[in-house]
């Protein structure tokens, strides 16, 4: 009996390390994240745009590049929820623009700018929800009915809603301008919008359990819906929040730009916001990353094509940088978080 209780300390001492012991005792340059490199990435590139371009710290670029920001990070928390659930929203930008751009033809009309407002917000809802009857119930893959979708829905805006590009915001309605326009400390309104919402999408997939069942969808479908999970609804709800979100960045476009373009639709920036979501550490396989992400992704995307601007490359040139950028990105994505067996069986998006 003693020497059981004589040798039980001894096996104490030299059982194995956890898992946290042996990735603390690892090189600092083998703990490195995606997140983390794209981090440092972007201080380098920032401070090396400083050093090279004579406008770009200037306090009206420095402007600029917070407004560019806060739209391409708004944007990318929607995206984010939709690729977390493991699918994909390429309609954002289509939505953005005919449901925005119909309110202001509505008030244009005689229409309450509030009133105007909410009927587009409607818009986006439908949308949304179209979208996610037809991934859910139909299960037709998310980047095909998105990338299907965002013609219909800009080609139904341009039938029923508008024919001409430019749309400008309305003059009567003096908080507009000042949303655009206004700053606080320095720092435009926008960029505030953007912290809140980050705020609420944290809140909303850390403590509710929609958000815990959009990471679960995220990680293993099947298991989810053998758990209990409401699986089809929460696919269509995270495609109306989506929707939501895009609706609301029209908004904020409209307001800093003193109007909008419908050819916005035409432009990369659906692709630009994906891009932010895969540098920012959003895996496409699924059920990992958060908002922390977006805003890492945000910062070294709005960075990038500040810079790009300044330095006045051709549109061609600034689509190659950006499609190497996001091949990258892929590759490491892919290096870094391997899919197994479990998840190759899940589908994609």
């Amino acid at each position: 009996m003693s020497n059981i209780t004589s040798d039980t300390p001894e096996q104490t001492s030299t059982s194995a390390p956890t898992t946290k012991e042996l990735q603390n005792k690892r090189p600092w340059y083998a703990r490195l994240t995606q997140e983390s490199i794209v981090l440092l990435l972007t201080v380098i590139m920032f401070l090396g745009f400083s050093l090279a371009l004579n406008n770009f710290f200037s306090s009206g670029n420095v402007i600029t590049l917070l407004r560019s920001v806060s739209v391409l990070g708004m944007l990318g928390l929607g995206m984010a929820i939709t690729v977390i659930g493991r699918g994909v929203d390429l309609t954002m930008v289509a939505t953005m623009v005919v449901g925005i751009v119909w309110a202001l033809k509505l008030q244009s009309a005689g229409y309450a700018f509030g009133t105007a407002l909410m009927m587009g917000a409607g818009f986006a809802i439908v949308t949304g929800l179209v979208i996610g009857v037809i991934v859910a119930y139909a299960e037709i893959p998310a980047v095909f009915t998105t990338l299907a979708m965002g013609p219909v829905i800009f080609g139904f805006g341009n039938f029923a809603f508008f024919t001409e590009d430019t749309h400008n915001a309305p003059a009567s309605v003096t908080w507009l301008r000042e949303l655009g326009f206004e700053r606080f400390l320095g720092v435009p309104i926008s960029l505030y919008i953007f912290a809140a919402m980050a705020l609420l999408v944290w809140a909303f997939l850390r403590y509710t359990r929609a958000g815990r069942s959009v990471y679960a969808i995220g990680d293993n479908m099947l298991a989810a819906r053998h758990t209990g999970f409401p699986v089809r609804p929460i696919i269509v709800s995270k495609y109306v929040i989506s929707a939501l979100i895009a609706f609301t960045v029209g908004l904020i476009v409209v307001a800093t730009n003193s109007g909008i373009n419908t050819r916005l639709v035409n432009t990369t920036l659906v692709y630009d916001v994906l891009l932010v979501v895969v540098l920012g550490g959003i895996g496409l396989s699924g059920g990992r990353g958060g908002v922390r992400n977006v805003i890492v992704g945000t910062l070294f995307v709005g960075v990038l094509l500040n810079g790009m601007t300044i330095m006045n490359l051709s549109y061609t040139t600034q689509n190659f940088i950006k499609s190497l950028v996001m091949l990258i990105a892929l590759i490491a994505e892919t290096l870094l978080n391997p899919r197994d067996e479990q998840t190759s069986q899940s589908g994609d998006i």
